[in-house]
């Protein structure tokens, strides 16, 4: 049996569970529908790569606001001439 659901006068509708659940959707996930060969298909939009996953692991921790503050200031006078 087809799932199949209303169009509200916003042009919303509610995707029957059986459906979200083989989608692998919930509540806030982006669906995208792509037409191919004459068939419109919804799908769960895949997440972009994190252009800011490159730098993970690159600064030393810090335990607070004076460490980063010292490190930044060593970043940009590391002989210390300009203090």
């Amino acid at each position: 049996m087809a799932a199949s659901s209303t169009i509200s006068s916003k042009g919303q509708i509610t995707v029957p569970i059986e459906v979200r659940r083989r989608l692998g959707v919930k509540q806030g996930d982006r669906v995208e529908f792509v037409v191919e060969d004459g068939k419109t298909i919804l799908r769960r939009v895949q997440p972009s790569e994190n252009p800011f996953d490159k730098w993970i692991g690159r600064l030393p921790g810090f335990k607070n606001v004076d460490e980063i503050n010292a490190w930044v200031r060593e970043m940009r006078d590391p002989d210390g001439e300009y203090e």
